[in-house]
């Protein structure tokens, strides 16, 4: 790999051949566990300038049409996350001259308070070719990493490391995007909130207060400040349209800046009135599942109807194959083909895929599984081997299984002596419904009849006869750690416990998953480990602490909440604890405090553990939300202690059984997980829209 300093350059092609397609991927790391930022890629032409909104990606406009961007979302590492940007040079238009990527930060915060600021190149196969990293961050809010520039027929790319103390407006601006002058909006943003603090604080006018807190987070959404991260003349994030308000004292409605996006058919959240005349009648499924009984049979069918789905709805099919390093194009896909194997009798991949652009072909083998059978390395190498010989440029694994890193899941051998290279990928069928969950319920699709086949991929997935439920086993493993942690046998060190934390991270990969696509939002695993430390260390580091403590740990980040959601698992006592930890207000009273509190959580579970925070001793009075109702004051600390938060607690009983039935711990987990963010973290409202 190559390292690059500030200003350098190097010209793509002496460092691979595989280069019309790379993926990029910005990195960042902060003491907390929860800095993060967001990352946008603009089209220049000639004069280094936009063609048009357009050209600007981000979050809400993730994909370039004809293939040539897209933005392929976070993925946890050790030290913080990582943020990848799929690039197909060979599709970029003749007129764009360069391909500028950047992050941004929101809510005041600066990259100087992230550390590890760093972009990597990889080429079509994942081979890292370029790495800079950037040492001199301090005040800036948004910042160029790097960019991709021609010369002649020739793509470069240069190491820039440049910021702006103006944030993503500023950097836009530069850039040739019209901004908006929002300023009277972030006036009218920051009056609603005061008035929200001072009606609180009136015992008189509670109702008030609480019709402005509940409007307060979806008209900050909706009327973002200057400079705000969803850039100025660019879509921003929306929470759903509030009610119309009436009468005289009601003031137009704040303009929305335009969006670039197109508009994309989304399906509806509630279903219409069924016709059946009981329950006992099912709808009529394009992908029949009920008949399904071998896993040869799940496994064919599970292929066929997903890569079917992929070549007739083209979005959902290049979010997948994008992030392989495949090129948009033309998509062609095929089952049980038969390929010649040396000498030996023929091998039958379960699928495979083509994409032609510009008369080339880039062609992957499909290897599925499902029902939670393991993949086979003899069989992936195989595969592996065919691909070599065949110039095919991938082999891509799908199963239950959630793949993580330092923990592949199949070991294969590679013939360094080969000079066609062939990338192996792996995909969950987690993975495969939040993809589906996130186009027809969030992002769109380009018409009706692409919802419907999504909506009716994601039935079969979720179908309990089509064994693509995603993880589902915590292995053979789990018992014999839930037993020596109850006799206090289990010794650090247990090769055992290791494979439970393994097992453990990929549930809440999978969790993380399932709950953002219900959402429409980023839900990633914080994971706190020293700078340096790699996966299979902090790995052993947590089941050391299992073998000590006998509980399990992880933190989710919720976007667009104020608080990061914690999981314990306590395999000595066969209880799940679900908790978040809020701020205290910067201004009001703590009585008014403990009193909003209760207000936003009059309809949460009536069990909800609430303690409060007080400086320099950690907990405070504590009690459950059913007793402190009729008395908020009894949350406060005696002698007029500084209060710093609170934190709110449910507890669960824990399944036994290591796999995914009803009274499995994986099912306790997942449900655990539900009742605690519907009952508690929604009703808490969203924390302000993002600002740059």
């Amino acid at each position: 790999m190559r390292e690059m300093i500030k200003g350098g350059n190097v010209g793509l092609a002496a460092l691979s051949e595989d280069t019309g397609s790379v993926i990029l991927s910005l990195n960042w790391s902060s003491a907390t566990g929860d800095g993060d930022a967001d990352v946008s890629v603009l089209l220049l032409n000639g004069d280094g300038k936009v063609r048009g909104d357009a050209d600007f990606y981000f979050y809400n406009n993730p994909a370039a049409a004809d293939g040539s961007v897209q933005l392929l979302g976070k993925t946890p590492t050790a030290e913080g996350n990582e943020d990848r940007i799929s690039l197909d040079l060979t599709a970029a238009p003749a007129d764009v001259e360069r391909i500028v990527v950047a992050a941004s930060r929101y809510g005041g915060a600066r990259f100087g308070d992230l550390g590890d600021l760093r972009v990597t190149l990889a080429d079509r196969v994942g081979e890292t070719l370029l790495g800079f990293s950037i040492e001199d961050a301090d005040v800036e809010s948004a910042f160029i990493f790097g960019e991709l520039y021609r010369r002649g027929a020739e793509w470069k790319f240069r190491a820039v490391g440049q910021g702006y103390e103006s944030g993503l407006a500023g950097l836009a601006t530069d850039f040739g995007i019209d901004i908006d002058d929002d300023a009277a909006d972030e006036a009218t943003a920051d009056e609603a909130t005061a008035d929200e603090e001072t009606a609180d604080e009136a015992t008189a006018d509670e109702a008030t207060a609480d019709e402005v807190a509940d409007a307060a987070p979806e008209a900050v959404e909706q009327a973002p400040a200057p400079g705000a991260e969803g850039a100025p003349g660019t879509p921003v994030r929306t929470a759903a349209p509030t009610a119309p308000v009436t009468g005289e004292d009601s003031a137009p409605a704040p303009a929305r800046r335009p969006r670039t996006a197109k508009k994309k058919v989304t399906l509806p959240k509630v279903a219409k009135k069924s016709l059946a005349e009981n329950e006992s009648w099912r709808a009529a499924r394009l992908f029949p599942v009920s008949s399904l009984r071998y896993d040869r049979e799940r496994e064919t069918r599970a292929t066929s109807v997903l890569l079917s789905v992929m070549t007739q709805v083209p979005e959902f099919g290049r979010r997948l194959t994008a992030a392989f390093g495949a090129p948009a194009g033309r998509m062609e896909t095929f089952t049980e083909v038969s390929l010649p194997h040396g000498g030996n009798s023929p091998k039958r991949p379960d699928g495979v895929i083509r994409v032609e652009r510009a008369g080339k072909l880039w062609t992957a083998l499909v290897e599925t599984k499902t029902n939670g059978n393991p993949l086979k390395s003899e069989q992936v190498q195989d595969y592996m081997d065919i691909a070599a010989r065949r110039g095919y440029e991938a082999v891509i694994t799908l199963s239950n299984d959630v793949a993580l890193e330092g923990s592949p899941l199949v070991d294969i051998k590679v013939d360094g002596r080969r000079k066609h290279k062939v990338a192996l990928w792996h995909l969950s069928w987690a993975e495969v419904a939040h993809h589906a969950q996130m186009l027809i319920r969030h992002e769109g699709v380009g018409n009706t009849a692409h919802a419907w086949l999504l909506q009716e991929l994601l039935q079969y997935l979720q179908h309990e006869n089509s064994g693509c439920h995603g993880f589902q086993n915590m292995g053979p493993a789990w018992v014999p750690v839930r037993n020596g942690i109850d006799n206090e046998t289990l010794c650090q060190g247990d090769r055992r416990a290791i494979d439970v934390v393994e097992s453990w991270d990929r549930l809440i990969r999978q969790v993380c998953l399932r709950l953002g696509g219900e959402l429409g939002q980023k839900v990633l695993p914080v994971q706190r480990a020293r700078r340096g430390t790699d996966q299979s260390s902090r790995r052993a580091d947590m089941a050391d602490r299992l073998c000590e403590e006998g509980r399990l740990y992880a933190e989710l980040r919720i976007e667009g909440t104020s608080g990061i959601l914690a999981i314990v698992a306590d395999l000595r006592t066969g209880k799940l604890r679900t908790a978040i930890e809020i701020p205290a207000p910067d201004q009001g009273y703590p009585l008014s405090w403990a009193k909003r509190l209760v207000r936003q959580l009059a309809e949460a579970p009536a069990d909800l553990h609430v303690e409060t925070l007080v400086e320099g001793q950690g907990g405070g009075p504590r009690g459950t939300l059913e007793r402190l109702r009729p008395e908020p004051a009894d949350m406060l600390p005696k002698g007029g202690a500084r209060i710093t938060g609170f934190r709110l607690s449910l507890f669960k009983g824990m399944g036994g059984a290591r796999g995914n039935a009803e009274s499995g711990f994986i099912r306790s987990v997942d449900d655990a997980v539900d009742r605690f963010h519907s009952g508690v973290v929604a009703r808490l409202g969203s924390r302000p829209a993002r600002r740059p």
